[in-house]
């Protein structure tokens, strides 16, 4: 289950997206780009406006971020899933605006629909990248990750990323393992398994919790078990815990 605090930061990226369209669609209505300037009277014109950036981002700020992490959760790189993504979601605002543009001014019927998709994938693409940009890991004003967070991944330098393969307790610290590498940070087991409620993940020892989707196989060595992982690694089973994972599917080889 999702973490409140993960749920609120949704909500709260939810409404300021609607915001954000808002105002872009009251400025566009004003402005009047692509030739809607001459077209109807300013109410219409932002009305039209508005209407289309809501179905641009009811298409892309929500789809993108669920995508995002089903992509992350399976290790596919947003270069493989971005463009295609963005060519299908701009159907909708594409289809939306020309349909809505047409019944108010007959005369944009002389623009086709390959022109209209054309310049709203363009305006999609540049959206994208705005989109990602603004919602990168934060980092602190020193340009270091922010050490007060409750999630561990904001604790981890840019260079790591996001995706956790499994945590590993050292004294009062916690190694958080990633594809690209692994840092300490200062935080309990504990405290950091309740950053990852999001993860689908178990803890396999009293010193290790693990990720599901970074599980590739399981190694068997007497009465030792262990979860192998993406990169090599290797998590331990405690004796207690073989039961309730084999259970869960965890020991599947």
């Amino acid at each position: 289950m999702e973490s409140r605090g993960l749920k609120d930061r949704r909500w709260r990226a939810a409404a300021v997206g609607f915001a954000v369209s808002t105002a872009v669609g009251l400025a566009l209505g004003i402005i009047g780009p692509f030739g809607s300037y001459l077209s109807g009277t300013l109410p219409v014109r932002t009305a039209y406006w508005v209407v289309c950036l809501w179905a641009g981002w009811l298409a892309f700020g929500v789809s993108l971020p669920f995508l995002a992490r089903w992509a992350e959760a399976r290790r596919i790189s947003a270069w493989i899933w971005t463009p295609p993504a963005v060519a299908v979601l701009t159907l909708l605002p594409v289809v939306l605006s020309r349909s809505l543009a047409v019944r108010l001014w007959p005369v944009v019927e002389q623009v086709g629909w390959l022109e209209w998709y054309g310049q709203g994938l363009v305006i999609s693409a540049l959206a994208t990248v705005g989109m990602t940009w603004a919602t990168r890991p934060r980092e602190n004003a020193t340009g270091k990750p922010d050490a007060e967070s409750a999630d561990p991944r904001d604790r981890l330098p840019a260079r790591l990323g996001r995706t956790v393969l499994c945590l590993q307790m050292e004294d009062h610290y916690v190694r958080v393992h990633t594809p690209q590498g692994s840092a300490l940070v200062l935080m309990s087991l504990s405290q950091a398994m309740a950053g990852l409620k999001d993860v689908d993940g178990t803890q396999t020892h009293r010193s290790w919790w693990v990720a599901r989707a970074g599980v590739v196989g399981v190694v068997e060595d007497g009465r030792n078990m262990r979860l192998r992982l993406t990169g090599g690694l290797e998590a331990p089973v405690s004796r207690a815990r073989v039961g309730a994972l084999r259970e869960e599917g965890w020991l599947i080889p």
